[in-house]
């Protein structure tokens, strides 16, 4: 039986708000008996940090849980027979898939994929600098890892539209 991911989303965005969270991403995995429904949920405006308590806590985890399970199961939003509810923080290297979780994270260490190569390459990881008119600029000096920043001579700081993002995430200052 077919469920609509998009009702699962606004289910889960409508609890969230009234608790003063943000969704960051649903998902489903699985078929059948092995189906997984994945929230990953978040504070918003709070920056990933592992010395930094003011994230989602555990028990907003749980509250979330209870409320929007309960409300899945009521609309026959999920249809087709049991499923797993799983619900966390987006963790440490969350996923960046929006415009605003750009602009929010300016100033972070971030890796990303491209759809297209810019510059010859695909993937980048460096400083997000800035994030104007859906264009984002990465100091690439700022790569953690040495085969990912600038050979000698060539550009430490690269433009990418974020349209050509195929995949991009935090990478963890610990």
């Amino acid at each position: 039986m077919a469920f609509d991911l998009d009702k699962v989303r606004q289910i889960a965005e409508r609890v969230a708000g009234s608790s003063g969270l943000e969704v960051v991403e649903v998902e489903v995995c699985g078929a059948g008996k092995h189906r997984m429904l994945r929230v990953f949920i978040d504070r918003p405006g709070a920056l990933p940090a592992a010395d930094r308590p003011d994230g989602v806590t555990h028990e907003d985890c749980s509250k979330f849980s209870r409320e929007f399970g309960t409300i899945v199961d009521v609309e026959d939003a999920l249809p087709g027979g049991s499923y797993v509810l799983e619900v966390s923080s987006p963790g440490l290297d969350r996923k960046l898939t929006k415009a605003a979780d750009f602009e929010r994270f300016r100033g972070q260490r971030v890796k990303l994929m491209t759809r297209e190569p810019v510059n010859n390459n695909r993937h980048f990881e460096g400083k997000l600098e800035s994030f104007e008119n859906g264009k984002l600029l990465l100091d690439l000096s700022a790569a953690r890892k040495k085969k990912m920043r600038p050979k000698e001579g060539a550009a430490t700081k690269v433009e990418i539209e974020l349209a050509n993002v195929e995949k991009a995430n935090l990478v963890p200052e610990i």
